[in-house]
């Protein structure tokens, strides 16, 4: 698996933080820098934690996953998309109904970190498959999700709820795709 294909990875993985750092951002009567970063560093942590531990799962259990690998990777990351893309498009719009969310609340932090990264742990599962340099892949997914969740504070803060349903359309499609081209390469049908 090339860079590009990390990159999307990660920013697909990263969307469902984004989406709630947007909601954080646009219960904010001032926009809190600190309480962004905490956040942030919260998410990026997490989403770079679970892949971690989904590898070394994955790991274990090659032996019985490595016939199977390319399947496996497809299945996992469709199933990752698929749920990003049904959630994007069959959840009530229901709005983020926060008071004034500025304050730091490294409970509530911990509960949204774990939330939003147990894709990344079935993603971790499809990277021991692949033989993926781990190190990189997680370092990667924890960057682009502290500098997105960061951003989304932001955004939720100056423009609202608009982007959080397209944030979670295109990374379940981007994921997808992903699945799909691991797929298709170890068929034989794409060789790139």
């Amino acid at each position: 698996m090339g860079i590009v294909e990390l990159l999307l990875i990660a920013v697909g993985l990263s969307m469902d933080a984004f989406a709630v750092s947007i909601c954080r951002g646009l219960g904010m009567r001032r926009l809190n820098l600190r309480t962004a970063a905490v956040l942030a560093l919260f998410f990026g942590g997490f989403q770079a934690l679970m892949p971690l531990i989904g590898w070394a799962l994955g790991s274990q259990f090659m032996w019985l996953i490595g016939p199977v690998d390319h399947w496996v990777a497809f299945v996992l990351l469709a199933f990752i998309g698929g749920k990003m893309l049904w959630e994007a498009f069959h959840e009530e719009d229901e709005g983020c109904d926060c008071e004034d969310t500025g304050a730091i609340d490294l409970r509530e932090f911990l509960i949204l970190a774990v939330a939003t990264s147990i894709d990344a742990l079935a993603a971790g599962i499809s990277f021991a498959a692949l033989n993926v340099d781990i190190v990189a892949s997680v370092s990667l997914i924890g960057i682009i999700t502290f500098a997105l969740s960061f951003a989304g504070v932001a955004v939720g803060h100056f423009f609202g709820a608009r982007y959080e349903k397209p944030a979670s359309i295109v990374g379940g499609v981007v994921l997808i795709l992903i699945g799909l081209k691991v797929l298709l390469e170890h068929l034989g049908v794409l060789a790139l």
